[in-house]
C-alpha cells in the first residue's frame, strides 16, 4: 500500500477567474514537461467545465499543448453519472448498471397510483418525480429508508404528513424489489459506488500522473472520501473556488452544521443559506479544517482586484453579523467595476442587458456573459440581439415544450382531448411545423378561410360538429384536412387507454401532419428520443391514461428535457445558467434577474417529506439551494466589470428585490454605482424624439365612392359615428368575431329572431308553437352550452310572455300582418332599406312597428336627441309602400324587450307618447321627425361632401370595433 501524503488543499479566491488561474497554476507546476502535463487528470464539475478550463489551458499555453485529461464526475443535482472514463478496471465485480431516468420514473409513478387510485396519471408521474429527487437525496447521503420507521412522528406532525410519510414509506419499501426484477441499481447508488471504488483503487494504486479535483462543490460524503483521497496522493491535490479564508473564525462557526447541546440535546439551527455553507460542510465531510486550505498562486487578465473580494465577503455575511456594515471603512465596502440597472420590466431589462452585451463588441477582443436562471430573460435578451444579427446561446438550453416539436405534439393531444374545439383545432392546424414544404402556403389559405368560417360561437363537439358547421360550405381542403385528423380522434377517444398505445398514436399523427420535419434539428430528436424512450418505458408506468390525462403528463416531461444549441454562436458573447455559469469567465459579467423568487429561487417544497423529518434524516434542508445560488453570485461578482441588473415588476406584479441585491445596496451605501446611461439608453433606443399624437380622422372621401344605399341600422352609426360608418361601408372593413366566443347579446338576439322568424313563417305565429320551437333550438347539438345552461330559463320565460302578450292583443282587436320581412324607398336622393321583425294592423285601422328587443330598449333621451330613429324609419317606409303587402299610416312604435323587469321577463315600451309626455317626441311626428333626421343626415355625409369625423357624438356611438384603427386614444380628450 502508497503511503499517502498531507492533504494538499487550495482555494482560488471568488475575485480571480478560476478556470484561468487554474489552468496558469497546472501549467507552472507541470508544463516544464509537457507530457507530464499530458498524463494529468483533471477532476470537474460537469462538462461546460471541462470546455471552460479547456479553453482556459489554450489561452495560457500561448501555443501548441498537449492537454490533461478532463473528467466531468457529474453536477450538483447528480443529474450526470461518473461515467466510464472513471470506471475503474480491475478485478473486482463490476458495479451494476443503472436503471434510466425514465424508467424509474415511470415505475414509481405506478406504485404511487396503486397505493393511490384517486391520482390520474400526470399527477402520478409529476409526484413520482419528486419521490426520485427525494430518494436520490437519501441515497446520496447515506440515509437509509428504514431510518423512516425509526422516527417518532409525535401529534404535532399534521395529519397531511403523516399520509404523505405513509406513502413514502410504502413505496420505498417497494422500490428494492423492483430494481432486483430489473437487475439494476439507482444512478446515485452507482455514482457513489464507483466513487467509493476509484478511491480505493487510487489509494492502494496512484495514478501515474498528477490528479487535481477542481471546482467541485458536491458535499455528498462519497465525494468527500474522494477528494479526501485525491488531496493525500503525491501528485494530488483539490482546487475548491471560493472559499472563504479570510471570513472570521466567529462567523465561520457560526454557519453550522452544529454539535447537540450537551444539556438539552437541542440542535442549533445551520445557516444554510449562506454561501460557505456547503463548502464547510464538505471540509468537514473530508476531515479536513478550513487553515489546512491555501491559496491557489497566480492570476489572470479576468481578475477582478482583491479589494472587491473582500467587499463580497462582507456583503455576504451572515445575518447576524451584518452590524459590522456601519463599521467598516471605505476600502472595505467598495465595489469598484460593478453597476447595478434596475428597469422597469422585464422588457426593459432584457433590452438593457442587449444593449450591454452589443456595447461590449465595440472593443476588439472584449468577451461578455449573462449570468441568469431566469431562461424566459435569457430568451427575451437573445431576441433584443438578433436586431443586430448577433446569435448568443443559451447553454443552459431550452424546454422541448417551448420549441415547435414539443408544441406541436401538444397541440395534437390537446386538440384530440378538446374534442377538436376550434381554438386548440385551429392552433393544431396553424403549427409551422404542419404540411411544411411546397403545400404550406395552399395549406394555410384553407385554414384561413376554416379560421373565418368558425368565428364566433363553438360549434357541436368533434369533427361530425364541425361538419355540420361547415354544411355545404365545406371545401375540398377541409376534407383532406378532416383525413389527416380522423385517425387522432379515433385514436385519442374517450375513455382511457394504455400509455404506449397514446404515444404510437402521437407519434403517427406528428409524422401524418408533419413529416419528417418534426424530427429534424436538435428539438426534433430530442422529441423523437422521448417518444421512443416513453414507449419503451410505459408499459411499466401508469396503467391507463384519459385524453384529458396525456396533455399534461407530455407537457410535464416535456418542461424536462433541456435542448441546448449546436455549436456556432458568436465567439465573444454567452448565456449561462447557473450550473453552466460555474468555473466560466469573462470580461464582462452580466448578472440579470435579480429578483426574489428568481435568483434566489423560492425553495422547491418536498411534498413526501415534512421538513421536521428531512431534519431528523440529515437531509439537506430546502433552503440550501438558496446558499448554493448565493455562491454563484459571489462568483460572478469577481469579473473585472460586472453589471447586475433586476426589473421593479414581473409579468404580474411588483417584483422584490433580491436579497444579494439588497446586501450590496444596503453594504455599499452611495457607494452602490448605477448604470445611469445604460437606463437611459434603454428607455431611449424605442422612444420617438418627440410625442406626436395622431389628429381626429375625418376622411373626406369623393362623393363617386359614398354610398348611395344604407339601412336603418346603420344611420345611428352615420350620426354618431361618421368614421365607424366609413370603416365600413367604405372602406369595407368588418370586425371579426373571437374564435370559441361566448353567446354575445347580438347573437342572442339573432338566434331568438330567427325562432320568431320561423314561427311567423312556418306556423303564421300560432301561439302553441313558439315554445316547442324555442326549445328545439336550445337543444340544438351546435347551440353553445353556456347558452343551454344560462340562458334557456331566461328564454323560456320570455317566450312564454310573447305568447301570453300576442294572445291578449288578438283578443283586443290587434292582428298580425306580416313578421320578419324586408324594403325599401328612397328619401334624398338615397335608397333607405330596412328588416322589420313585425308589422301589425292595430284595432283603428293603423299600423304598429314591432321591434324584438333580447337587452334594454333605446331611451327616449336618445330618441330625442335625434338617435334611436328605426321604428320611425321603418314606419316611414311602410308608408311609402316599400313593405309588400303592407300599407296605412303608422300609428304605433313599440319595443317589445325581452330583457328582466321587475320580477318578470317581458316589456312593452314605445319611444313616443300621443301627446308628448315624459319628454318623447308626439306620436303623429315621429315619422316626419325620422325623415328629417335621416335626410338631414343623407345630404349631409352621403350626397354631400361632409367629412366622416370620428366620434363626433361619442355619447351615442358605444362600439368600439374601429376605435383602434382611428388611434382614439391618441387624440379623444384633447379637443373636446
Amino acid at each position: 500500500m502508497t503511503r499517502l501524503s498531507t492533504p494538499k488543499l487550495y482555494t482560488i479566491p471568488a475575485h480571480r477567474a478560476f478556470a484561468n488561474t487554474l489552468a496558469a497554476g497546472l501549467i507552472r507546476r507541470f508544463g516544464a514537461d509537457r507530457l507530464t502535463l499530458a498524463r494529468g487528470l483533471v477532476l470537474l464539475p460537469n462538462n461546460r467545465a471541462k470546455i471552460a478550463v479547456s479553453e482556459a489551458f489554450v489561452r495560457a499555453s500561448g501555443g501548441a499543448l498537449l492537454l490533461p485529461r478532463l473528467v466531468a464526475i457529474g453536477a450538483d443535482d447528480l443529474g450526470e453519472a461518473v461515467g466510464v472514463a472513471l470506471d475503474p478496471v480491475d478485478d473486482a465485480e463490476p458495479v451494476a448498471p443503472a436503471v434510466s431516468p425514465l424508467a424509474r420514473r415511470m415505475i414509481l409513478a405506478r406504485l404511487v397510483q396503486e397505493e393511490r387510485p384517486d391520482l390520474d396519471a400526470a399527477e402520478a408521474v409529476r409526484l413520482a418525480g419528486e419521490l426520485a429527487r427525494t430518494l436520490d437525496q437519501l441515497i446520496v447521503e447515506e440515509v437509509l429508508p428504514s431510518a423512516l420507521h425509526d422516527i417518532d412522528l409525535g401529534p404535532e406532525l399534521s395529519e397531511h404528513w403523516q399520509r404523505a410519510l405513509a406513502l413514502f414509506g410504502i413505496v420505498t419499501d417497494r422500490w428494492p424489489r423492483e430494481l432486483e426484477r430489473l437487475f439494476r441499481i439507482d444512478q446515485a447508488t452507482r455514482r457513489a459506488a464507483l466513487l467509493r471504488r476509484l478511491a480505493a483503487l487510487w489509494k492502494d494504486a496512484p495514478p501515474p500522473g498528477f490528479v487535481c479535483a477542481a471546482g467541485i462543490t458536491d458535499s455528498a460524503p462519497a465525494v468527500a472520501r474522494l477528494l479526501r483521497s485525491i488531496s493525500e496522493l503525491p501528485q494530488g491535490m483539490v482546487v475548491l473556488a471560493g472559499l472563504g479564508l479570510t471570513m472570521p473564525l466567529e462567523e465561520w462557526d457560526a454557519l453550522g452544521p452544529h454539535k447537540p447541546d450537551p444539556i438539552t440535546g437541542a440542535i442549533k439551527r445551520s445557516i444554510e443559506v449562506h454561501p460557505q455553507f456547503h463548502l464547510k460542510l464538505l471540509l468537514e465531510r473530508m476531515g479536513v479544517a478550513r487553515d489546512e486550505v491555501s491559496v491557489w498562486q497566480g492570476g489572470s487578465d479576468h481578475d477582478a482586484s482583491a479589494i472587491r473580494g473582500r467587499a463580497i465577503a462582507n456583503a455576504l455575511a451572515p445575518a447576524e453579523f451584518t452590524g459590522k456594515w456601519t463599521d467598516l471603512d471605505s476600502a472595505q465596502r467598495r465595489l469598484t467595476g460593478v453597476t447595478a440597472a434596475e428597469l422597469a420590466t422585464p422588457a426593459e431589462e432584457a433590452q438593457a442587458i442587449a444593449l450591454a452585451l452589443r456595447g461590449a463588441l465595440e472593443e476588439p477582443g472584449r468577451t461578455a456573459a449573462l449570468v441568469t436562471p431566469d431562461r424566459a430573460l435569457a430568451r427575451r435578451v437573445a431576441a433584443h440581439c438578433r436586431r443586430w444579427n448577433i446569435d448568443i446561446d443559451d447553454t443552459a438550453g431550452r424546454p422541448l415544450s417551448i420549441l415547435p416539436p414539443g408544441t406541436l405534439l401538444i397541440a395534437i393531444v390537446e386538440a384530440a382531448a378538446q374534442d377538436f374545439a376550434p381554438l386548440a383545432l385551429l392552433t393544431l392546424l396553424k403549427h409551422p411545423l404542419v404540411r411544411w414544404g411546397v403545400v404550406r402556403r395552399s395549406w394555410l389559405e384553407g385554414v384561413r378561410r376554416l379560421d373565418r368560417a368558425l368565428r364566433g360561437p363553438r360549434p357541436g363537439p368533434g369533427l361530425n360538429g364541425i361538419d355540420a358547421h361547415l354544411g355545404d360550405k365545406a371545401t375540398d381542403w377541409w376534407r383532406e384536412a378532416r383525413a389527416l385528423l380522423t385517425p387522432i380522434a379515433e385514436a385519442f377517444g374517450d375513455g382511457t387507454r394504455p400509455l404506449a398505445d397514446r404515444v404510437a398514436a402521437l407519434r403517427d399523427a406528428a409524422s401524418a401532419l408533419a413529416g419528417d420535419e418534426v424530427w429534424r434539428g436538435p428539438a426534433g430528436r430530442a422529441a423523437a428520443d422521448l417518444l421512443a424512450d416513453l414507449e419503451v418505458e410505459a408499459p411499466s408506468g401508469p396503467r391507463d391514461v384519459t385524453a384529458d390525462g396525456f396533455a399534461p403528463l407530455l407537457r410535464l416531461l416535456m418542461d424536462e428535457v433541456a435542448v441546448r444549441p449546436q455549436q456556432g454562436g458568436h465567439p465573444r458573447l454567452a448565456i449561462y445558467g447557473l450550473i453552466e455559469a460555474r468555473l466560466q469567465s469573462a470580461d464582462l459579467m452580466i448578472l440579470g434577474g435579480l429578483n426574489e423568487g428568481v435568483w434566489p429561487g423560492s425553495p422547491a417544497p418536498d411534498p413526501w417529506l415534512a421538513p421536521r423529518i428531512r431534519s431528523e434524516l440529515g437531509l439537506p434542508g430546502l433552503e440550501r439551494g438558496i446558499g448554493v445560488a448565493a455562491h454563484d453570485f459571489g462568483q460572478g461578482l469577481g469579473a473585472p466589470t460586472v453589471l447586475i441588473t433586476r426589473s421593479r415588476r414581473d409579468a404580474r406584479s411588483p417584483a422584490l428585490a433580491s436579497r444579494f441585491w439588497l446586501r450590496l445596496e444596503a453594504m455599499a451605501g452611495e457607494r452602490f454605482a448605477r448604470a445611469n446611461d445604460l437606463e437611459g439608453w434603454t428607455r431611449a433606443l424605442d422612444r420617438a424624439d418627440a410625442h406626436r399624437p395622431a389628429d381626429r380622422p375625418a376622411p373626406m372621401p369623393p362623393k363617386a365612392l359614398r354610398p348611395t344605399e344604407i339601412s336603418v341600422t346603420q344611420v345611428d352609426r352615420l350620426k354618431a359615428d361618421p368614421y365607424a360608418f366609413y370603416a365600413q361601408r367604405i372602406l369595407r372593413l368588418a370586425s371579426l368575431d373571437p374564435v370559441d366566443a361566448d353567446p354575445s347579446a347580438a347573437w342572442r338576439g339573432t338566434a331568438v329572431h330567427d325562432v320568431l322568424e320561423r314561427w311567423a313563417k312556418e306556423h303564421d305565429c300560432r301561439l302553441d308553437a313558439l315554445r316547442p320551437m324555442a326549445l328545439a333550438m336550445l337543444d340544438d347539438p351546435a347551440a353553445h352550452p353556456l347558452l343551454r345552461a344560462l340562458w334557456q330559463p331566461r328564454l323560456i320565460a320570455a317566450i312564454d310572455w310573447i305568447a301570453e302578450r300576442l294572445d291578449r292583443d288578438r283578443a283586443e282587436g290587434r292582428e298580425v300582418l306580416a313578421s320578419e320581412g324586408k324594403g325599401g324607398t328612397t328619401i334624398a336622393g338615397v335608397t333607405l332599406s330596412g328588416r322589420f321583425d313585425r308589422v301589425d294592423r292595430m284595432p283603428g285601422g293603423g299600423i304598429g312597428i314591432v321591434d324584438y328587443k333580447t337587452g334594454k330598449a333605446p331611451s327616449p333621451v336618445a330618441v330625442k336627441a335625434g338617435f334611436s330613429m328605426q321604428l320611425g324609419l321603418l314606419g316611414a317606409i311602410a308608408e311609402r309602400g316599400g313593405f309588400a303587402g303592407i300599407g296605412g299610416t303608422a300609428t304605433d312604435f313599440e319595443y317589445w324587450s325581452l330583457a328582466k323587469k321587475g320580477d318578470a321577463f317581458g316589456s312593452v315600451t314605445s319611444p313616443v307618447d300621443p301627446v308628448g309626455k315624459s319628454g318623447k317626441i308626439v306620436t303623429s311626428e315621429f315619422v316626419a321627425n325620422a325623415v328629417a333626421v335621416f335626410t338631414d343626415a343623407a345630404q349631409t355625409w352621403l350626397t354631400g361632401d361632409e367629412p366622416f369625423t370620428a366620434k363626433l357624438h361619442p355619447e351615442f356611438a358605444p362600439y368600439a370595433e374601429y376605435d383602434q384603427l382611428m388611434r382614439r386614444d391618441e387624440w379623444y380628450g384633447r379637443d373636446r
